[in-house]
């Protein structure tokens, strides 16, 4: 089976071309596309713990770690200790995040308002109904 016969491959593909456009989207607002879907993701008002961003991005703490000290150095976000857990640390957005999540939520509304204009309401559906299904038999999938 040739690669591009594959739906893995297209798959791929197709997410490489949305990433590398989101990054290019994102640069011109100083950040890259893993800050903005981060920023995305913090709760505005009470934060969002650590550990459920590792989940939420699908990185390995060592990853995070270094994402989140960069964040804090940008001034994007500060961490706080929760006070009957120190092992419990939430992250919340600074001013400066909550502007930087505004823009990169309007790049993510735009585009995606762009790609709704190309895909008809019942392609969009059966679109996201086979990902979900993918997804699905995906994680099912075993190895013998």
């Amino acid at each position: 089976m040739k690669q591009q016969q594959t739906i893995d491959y297209h798959v791929k593909f197709a997410w490489q071309n949305m990433f590398n456009k989101y990054n290019q989207m994102a640069a011109s607002f100083g950040i890259t596309q893993a800050i903005g879907y981060m920023l995305i993701n913090i709760d505005e008002e009470d934060g969002t713990a650590v550990s459920n961003l590792a989940g939420l991005l699908g990185v390995k703490a060592t990853s995070l770690s270094r994402m989140l000290n960069n964040m804090e150095e940008m001034e994007l976000i500060y961490r706080e200790t929760a006070a009957g857990d120190k092992r419990s640390v939430k992250v919340f957005l600074t001013d400066f995040g909550i502007e930087k999540r505004q823009l990169a939520k309007g790049v993510v509304r735009k585009f995606n308002e762009y790609l709704d204009e190309h895909f008809s309401k019942k392609e969009k559906e059966i679109f996201i109904n086979l990902l979900i299904k993918l997804n699905d038999i995906t994680v099912a999938y075993t190895v013998d």
